[in-house]
């Protein structure tokens, strides 16, 4: 029995709830009849009790003794409250407590709802690249039929339908979060040839929301008809960018260096230049796929370096080769003491990323290939002690661009202060190598500082001033790299400097009233000698003074703007893991103009490995067993897996 002190009365009661059997009415009526006969005491004076006609009296019974009245209204509106609200009434039968528990013990299956299924089915089939087919299997059916009865069995043309409305439904999300973002968008895009050589144009935007988040959002992956030239391409990008409405709020488009890009920007960059829609009419629009660079960097050093590369690549395929050489190899491994779990690697020579980490593996393991050499006669690929030495010189050097693209590969999290620190050390390094006395290592970057000097002057500048927007480095690490690779007061210097202050400009133009402080830096002599008068003189003639002093000719200000005074605090140290978003966000109250330069210039996006990345997606969602479906279809499965999975691709993969 529970039982309940009312605040609000002296009375007693007890519930009467499931618990309460028949002894229990029986010592009741008992009870009442008692008291009849006389057994039991009986107040002389007490009221005669009316009959209790609540339905609530029938979850609760009276405590003898209690002079309370029944009937009263607020005795009925209290245990009906104490009713609808007690916890453990609703849980008193253990296993009424067991049937409604939510954490997993439950023993009662949910209600079934088919659009819940429905959309837990489409998002399977997005995530898992599963066919539509996938349904109608004979075998899933009856799972789910053995699961529930009432789950219906929906064809393939059914489940289609489904995966195009969340399509629907998650485009007018992104599109709302285009709409909210305060920052103009960078855009990313590259062409694509499925297995049935239909060309599809992937378009990535790159931006910061309006809470100082980096966002990467595939916005379409369109069927793209032949011919891929610049004037088609130029006009399908901006049709797509009308479509979403985003037309006049592009910062930037990254492309590779394809010839039909360069073509496809300049048509694009004049649409949008007469809608007025560019910064700094367009200087920082195009913008070179940086990691399409070094790669090319690279491999033109490595045409110098075949042969060593080539023995390198076959010892790992004559180990490679059989099982018997495998062993045999392990065994070798064993006898000089090498974890043989770091394992070889393979590359594909059209990738030197893959190169580096298979010389890495080779030098790793070459006193197993020395001993291999020794014990198997038909081993005939080993480097010589000289190549040993190249090699080892070649990786070494390669790790600083194996460092680089690993950052450029980044499809969401870097930002473009990231990219000129790193891109700088590796122009210093070619130019040491110029300079060295190595004849084999200065031939290889010479080839090598030929390329990266053709494209050095086209991305340098923006991502200097990106730099400069980072508060460790500021203006102090521009001039220092600048000074270190063109000398003292450089012309390059000066072209950054102006560019910085010219695209401040423009935003500046926005508010211009808060963007500057009027700073005091000389005073005339009228001031002087009013803070040398004596405390006798007159309180009208401090007022007449103030009067000459205020009507001073303006040049006695100097009006530092919000970028000069950010130039001009303290630098914060170097070594600290600064995350620079946050700090943009939180100094945005003092630097208003300056961080939605900042905002915009930091999510400019320096390769198009985010939209290359979907093509992995696309090559098995187009693979050779659903290489008919529709163009329109192969877009809402890629989009809506980027919209709304983007975060657990790698795990679901």
């Amino acid at each position: 029995m529970l039982r309940m002190d009312t605040s609000q009365s002296n009375s007693a009661y007890t519930i009467n709830d499931s618990s309460v059997g028949d002894d229990d009415v029986n010592d009741i009526i008992e009870l009442e009849e008692e008291i009849e006969k006389g057994l039991r005491p009986v107040e002389q004076n007490a009221p005669r009790q009316r009959k209790l006609t609540s339905q609530v009296w029938s979850l609760f019974r009276k405590v003898p003794g209690d002079k309370y009245p029944d009937n009263k209204p607020r005795a009925v509106c209290n245990l009906r409250r104490h009713y609808e609200t007690c916890a453990k009434f609703k849980k008193c039968d253990l296993v009424q407590m067991m049937l409604d528990r939510s954490d997993g013990l439950s023993t009662r299956l949910p209600k079934f709802e088919a659009h819940v299924f429905c959309e837990l089915l489409s998002c399977a089939i997005i995530i898992h690249d599963l066919p539509f087919q996938f349904v109608e299997y004979e075998g899933i059916r009856r799972i789910w039929n053995y699961l529930c009865d009432e789950v219906p069995n929906i064809c393939r043309n059914t489940a289609k339908a489904d995966v195009l409305k969340m399509h629907n439904r998650e485009k007018t999300k992104i599109r709302s979060m285009l709409e909210e973002a305060p920052s103009r968008i960078c855009l990313t895009t590259d062409l694509w040839t499925s297995i049935t050589t239909d060309g599809y144009l992937c378009l990535t935007a790159h931006f910061i929301d309006k809470g100082w988040n980096l966002q990467k959002k595939v916005l379409n992956f369109c069927e793209m008809p032949t011919p891929h030239i610049g004037v088609a391409l130029a006009e399908q990008i901006l049709s797509l960018l009308c479509e979403w409405g985003i037309e006049k709020r592009i910062f930037s488009l990254t492309v590779d260096n394809a010839s039909s890009n360069d073509v496809c920007v300049v048509m694009l960059k004049s649409q949008l230049r007469l809608r007025n829609a560019l910064v700094c009419d367009g200087d920082f629009f195009h913008i070179r796929c940086c990691a399409y660079i070094i790669n090319l960097i690279v491999q033109q050093g490595l045409k110098e370096i075949e042969k060593e590369i080539e023995k390198a690549r076959e010892s790992v395929k004559y180990v490679k080769g059989s099982q018997v050489r495998k062993r045999k190899f392990l065994e070798c491994v064993k006898q000089v003491s090498l974890d043989d779990k770091k394992g070889l690697r393979q590359d594909v020579p059209t990738r030197w990323n893959s190169t580096f980490l298979m010389l890495d593996s080779v030098l790793y393991y070459k006193n197993a290939f020395c001993h291999l050499q020794l014990s198997d006669s038909n081993y005939k690929n080993c480097p010589s002690e000289e190549e040993w030495g190249k090699i080892e010189k070649i990786g070494k050097f390669l790790s600083m661009f194996y460092e680089i693209t690993c950052i450029f590969s980044g499809s969401k999290y870097p930002t473009s202060n990231l990219y000129f620190p790193k891109v700088f050390v590796t122009k210093v390094a070619l130019d040491q190598l110029l300079c060295s006395e190595d004849v084999y290592m200065k031939t290889m970057a010479q080839k090598m500082i030929e390329k990266f000097e053709k494209y050095w002057y086209d991305f340098c500048t923006i991502l200097a001033i990106a730099v400069i927007l980072d508060p460790r480095y500021k203006m102090a690490f521009i001039e220092f790299a600048y000074n270190k690779a063109y000398g003292q007061n450089s012309e390059e210097l000066k072209h950054v400097r102006d560019k910085l202050f010219s695209i401040f400009g423009e935003y500046n133009l926005i508010t211009p009233s808060s963007s500057t402080t009027s700073v005091l830096t000389q005073m005339s002599d009228v001031g002087s000698s009013a803070g040398r008068n004596d405390n006798s003189q007159s309180t009208q003639d401090h007022g007449y003074e103030f009067d000459d002093f205020d009507n001073m000719d303006c040049s006695a200000y100097v009006r530092k703007s919000e970028l000069e005074l950010y130039l001009d605090e303290p630098r914060i140290d170097r070594k600290i893991d600064l995350d620079i978003l946050s700090f943009w966000k939180g100094n945005g109250f003092r630097y208003p103009n300056l961080s939605s330069m900042a905002r915009d210039i930091l999510s400019i996006h320096i390769s198009t490995v985010a939209s290359e990345s979907a093509f992995s997606v696309g090559g098995r969602v187009l693979d050779r067993f659903r290489s008919v479906l529709k163009p329109e279809t192969v877009q809402a499965i890629i989009t809506t897996r980027d919209w709304k999975f983007g975060e657990i691709d790698k795990t679901c993969s």
